[in-house]
């Protein structure tokens, strides 16, 4: 490979576009998950109340089309960088496709649930909750997002770190080890804001009863804060962010010097 003839994004030179048999199948998966995103999921509407109502489902939709595409996108990214197709690149991808083709419905169903609970019922919710036992039906969709979510970022943190362990192979030069070291600490973030979320929603379970029933009408608040987790997480993202931006400058100050 001859790496001065390759083109050049963002300051990374593109190893892999040729599409490969293996990045074909990836976006193959992500177009059969995105199918199950549609907002006519059961059958298409007959009536104008019927299609009034499956609109209200958009926000739902949006949202989930916007999580995986960024998950598509950062996997073509690595793709694209690196053009790696070892056992090993081949495993981690195999294994983010099954966790997206398992997350996306009961994606779906938390989204969905959520933005009812925001919107104050204006939203339908794809998710019943019975009433008896709300907190462990809430924490056990907060738990599935969060395991979906945590497992994605953890593979893709892997596959970065994998193709850094092939820098010298690659041919990578300090510019482009400093990206891959950013994306590997942006998927750590994420990962570490998965599992602080998980076990706050253990934590919550693992309360007495009567302790949150006392709590009143701060239940529902203290029962929701597995998500807010992921508020806070993306503050932390955009501060590293904006600190690894500033060494990078600083990197090319010097190289250039």
């Amino acid at each position: 490979m001859e790496l001065s003839n390759l083109r050049v994004e963002d300051g990374f030179r593109l190893r892999g576009e040729q599409v490969s048999r293996l990045e074909t199948f990836v976006d193959a998966a992500f177009a059969f998950s995105m199918t199950m995103l549609v907002i006519f999921y059961n059958q298409l509407p007959d009536t104008a109340a019927e299609l009034r109502h499956a609109l209200r489902r958009v926000p739902s939709f949006a949202i989930c089309f916007i999580l995986l595409v960024q998950f598509w996108s950062a996997h073509n990214r690595w793709s694209r960088r690196f053009g790696l197709e070892d056992r090993t690149s081949t495993v981690l991808s195999l294994g983010f496709l099954m966790v997206v083709l398992v997350w996306v419905y009961p994606l779906r169903m938390v989204i969905s649930s959520g933005l009812s609970i925001l919107s104050g019922g204006l939203l339908p919710s794809e998710l019943g909750i019975d009433k008896a036992h709300w907190l462990l039906d809430l924490q056990t969709a907060f738990m599935v997002y969060t395991v979906g979510y945590g497992l994605l970022s953890w593979l893709l943190w892997r596959l970065n770190a994998h193709a850094l362990r092939n820098a010298r192979a690659l041919g990578l030069d300090a510019g482009e080890c400093h990206v891959t070291l950013t994306e590997i600490g942006m998927e750590r973030i994420r990962t570490m804001a998965a599992v602080l979320s998980l076990s706050l929603s253990l934590a919550i379970l693992a309360l007495p009863q009567a302790m949150l029933a006392g709590s009143g009408a701060l239940a529902p608040l203290l029962a929701s804060l597995p998500m807010f987790v992921y508020a806070g997480m993306g503050a932390v993202l955009g501060r590293y962010g904006g600190r690894r931006r500033r060494a990078r400058m600083l990197l090319q100050t010097e190289a250039g010097g």
